[in-house]
């Protein structure tokens, strides 16, 4: 008798990261049901799974009733703005997609007896005053500044989470991205990496925050996505670290993008922006010893890709 096939939810489904976990799935032998409004993400990044079977798509905003017919076996949520140049600019929106979204999602998967898991972020841990970030950390934020909204909106995420799994018994799985970068990444959204690239690929200064000694860990996405999987396919349930531990300042990342790139511009400094965090990098003790998990694709390597990636983008512009 064949194998009924498992159904799973994906919310953000047209964004960066929630494009290549449809791929993912799909690549698995998933029933794919995408859901999205679009706010940030791009039917570009997904038209290609439409002629697909196995995929289906829903144009809608989670903060409203969700509803989804049929078994649901998986509901992974990552709908939200994730950078700081959407998240300062649709500020509320952010925070109801993490608080009134998650609710409503996890409401569904209670109803559907669904796994569920929520894509936190290495933002919870704030301006870390610990160094490098495990996931015992409680963090350093600031609830009432600008990233406020971000950070906040994730914490209560992961909050509410562990409350429907210890008040209603629901099978939960929370990651805390760190930084991630690969193809599908939007040229205009205000991170390092693709800001630097994007600077480069028109002949522009670079523009680097502060002195540029604050430093940050870069995950290629396959390495990410990979690690997502084994997390939900696991049975650990408090929250797992998923990043690229090899750290680098932001002024040494600077200047890689243009030995990268080629190009011959200035790197010039602006003020930093308020709470942006000294330090980030991962301790994924965790997902080593739990998951068997570490990133594989190197900088080097994952920049590359990224790069022609970018290249062909401006191309098409």
């Amino acid at each position: 008798m064949e194998k009924e096939q498992k159904r799973v939810l994906i919310t953000g489904a047209a964004g960066f990261l929630g494009s290549h976990l449809c791929d993912r799935f799909i690549k698995e032998g998933f029933k794919v049901i995408g859901m999205d409004n679009l706010s940030t993400g791009s039917m570009k990044n997904i038209e290609h799974l439409f002629p697909n079977k196995d995929f289906e798509f829903y144009f809608h905003d989670v903060t409203k009733f969700v509803h989804v017919p049929g078994k649901l076996d998986y509901i992974l949520h990552f709908a939200s703005p994730a950078s700081p140049i959407d998240y300062l600019k649709i500020p509320i929106q952010t925070l109801k997609v993490g608080s009134l979204g998650t609710h409503n999602l996890l409401g569904l998967a209670k109803e559907k007896k669904s796994k569920f898991l929520i894509a936190s972020t290495s933002e919870i841990y704030g301006d870390p005053n610990i160094h490098p970030q495990n996931e015992e950390y409680w963090g350093n934020v600031n609830p009432i500044g600008p990233r406020g909204v971000y950070d906040e909106a994730k914490r209560f995420m992961e909050a509410i989470t562990m409350a429907y799994h210890t008040y209603h018994g629901l099978d939960t799985r929370i990651v805390r991205i760190f930084n991630t970068y690969g193809p599908r990444m939007r040229l205009n959204d205000g991170r390092a990496l693709p800001a630097f690239i994007g600077q480069a690929l028109r002949g522009e200064d670079i523009t680097v925050f502060g002195d540029g000694s604050q430093t940050r860990s870069f995950c290629y996405v396959d390495d990410q996505v990979e690690g997502i999987y084994r997390l939900l396919m696991s049975d650990y349930t408090m929250p797992v670290n998923i990043g690229n531990p090899d750290e680098i300042t932001i002024l040494e990342f600077a200047e890689e993008i243009i030995k990268l790139t080629g190009t011959n511009q200035k790197i010039i400094f602006k003020e930093l922006p308020t709470d942006d965090p000294k330090q980030r990098q991962p301790d994924i003790t965790k997902a080593k010893k739990l998951l068997g998990w570490e990133p594989k694709v190197s900088r080097q390597e994952g920049l590359k890709i990224t790069y022609e990636y970018f290249k062909k983008v401006i191309l098409e512009k």
